[in-house]
């Protein structure tokens, strides 16, 4: 629309430098297809991957202060608090998104791109992928928020042994998501031992079950997502991205 616009202009122009005008125009027609081509897709997948990190690096946080919080009470300020957060990564998930667009319409005919897929020989991970599984960690982080915020209100006093293992499982989980390199694996063994440990409970008739099956539900979720845009990012990075 620019390169039109300016073109536009210089047509219509009644200007004695005509020729140098159009020729500059070309110069920068030709230096724009250039950067085009073989340097802004790689660094838009470059500035996509740290919004990638900034939101698990938040989403992390946000589970580490939840796991703070559950050592005491909830508060539901603090799950309001937490749902603003939730709303924010989404925005930033937008930014994200336009940023992953802006290199597709760029990437299109570039050589790099044509050079590698013909050398692995193989269909790439894209980061279309990789963010449509944040939006959906994303989701499942405010669902989990929620029913902590229902909770608040409807619970008189949490089972010990959940709210112990529960709040530090999440807590581990939050700083693995919140670490690059981290690794929610071992915590899914935990999650599950978790549950079985509950249901094994003498108390078992007067445990909050629909509460505390939506949190674990909740929280594996979140894991599975985790780990799959993780194993997302690394198989980009083995194909050079």
């Amino acid at each position: 629309m620019a390169i039109a616009t300016t073109a536009l202009f210089i047509f219509t122009a009644d200007d004695p430098m005509f020729s140098d005008r159009f020729v500059e125009l070309l110069l920068g027609v030709g230096v724009g297809i250039v950067v085009n081509l073989l340097v802004l897709p790689p660094l838009k997948d470059r500035q996509a991957a740290r919004y990638v990190d900034s939101i698990n690096r938040r989403m992390g946080t946000v589970m580490v202060e939840m796991a703070d919080e559950l050592k005491n009470s909830w508060d539901s300020n603090s799950a309001d608090n937490w749902l603003d957060e939730t709303l924010s990564m989404s925005r930033e998930l937008d930014s994200a998104w336009q940023t992953v667009r802006l290199a597709r319409e760029s990437e299109r005919h570039n050589p790099r791109k044509i050079i590698r897929h013909r050398q692995s020989g193989k269909q790439e991970v894209s980061y279309e992928e990789i963010l449509d599984r944040i939006e959906e960690g994303i989701s499942h982080l405010r669902n989990l928020i929620r029913t902590i915020r229902e909770a608040s209100c409807q619970v008189d006093s949490w089972d010990e042994q959940f709210r112990s293992g529960w709040g530090q499982i999440v807590n581990d989980v939050g700083l693995a998501i919140a670490d690059p390199q981290g690794d929610v694996s071992p915590q899914v063994d935990r999650l599950h031992n978790l549950s079985d440990q509950m249901s094994a409970s003498d108390d078992l008739p007067d445990i909050e079950w629909p509460l505390y099956g939506g949190l674990i539900t909740s929280l594996h979720n979140i894991m599975v997502i985790v780990d799959d845009v993780a194993s997302a990012r690394q198989a980009r990075q083995t194909d050079g991205s």
